[in-house]
């Protein structure tokens, strides 16, 4: 994992009051299985509408905004996509507009990386995360995460995976509950 350069984001969103969670691949390091990743996912508890802020926390960071009309880019693609410039690793910061990111904001987790606690996403949202991708790695990593945390809230994960099929006329809760089968 990239321990000290999550720790030097967290502490730098720590010091800006901005709320967190670390997703993606470095969050299955955390709860599933060992994989090459490398790059850093982070949804912040912000709109795109506070781009000026998040800018303000980068500023003598060393982090490159990698898009030259970053507010035009937030606003379409709500990620505003960065680059380290001592390790040339990518950042993905996501800016949170829906009612499922703002309540998975409040059921992080907190890990000590370094002398910094981080928030990381729990892993039920982390399985969430991965079922609603459309990547076979995705549902993989979600399979993972399963497997090495048999205790988990799955009602609160049937609960989003249904709000999302109706809202988007998908099958997640299917696609979720074949994987639960097969595990068993």
């Amino acid at each position: 994992m990239l321990f000290p350069l999550i720790e030097t984001i967290a502490k730098r969103l720590n010091q800006f009051s901005i709320d967190y969670m670390i997703i993606g691949g470095q969050a299955v390091l955390v709860y599933g299985e060992a994989r090459l990743t490398k790059d850093i996912d982070i949804t912040l508890g912000l709109g795109p509408e506070e781009l000026d802020r998040v800018l303000a926390c980068l500023e003598g960071t060393g982090f490159e905004t990698l898009t030259k009309e970053a507010e035009k880019f937030v606003h379409d693609h709500k990620v505003l996509p960065l680059r380290d410039n001592n390790t040339g690793l990518r950042i993905d910061l996501i800016f949170s507009i829906s009612p499922y990111e703002r309540e998975a904001l409040t059921r992080t987790r907190s890990i000590l990386i370094g002398k910094t606690m981080v928030r990381f996403v729990s892993p039920e949202d982390l399985v969430i995360h991965k079922m609603i991708s459309p990547r076979a790695r995705d549902w993989e990593d979600a399979k993972g995460v399963l497997l090495k945390n048999p205790v988990l809230d799955r009602e609160y994960i049937r609960r989003w995976l249904r709000e999302f099929d109706q809202a988007l006329t998908t099958d997640y809760l299917d696609t979720f509950t074949k994987l639960e089968e097969r595990l068993k």
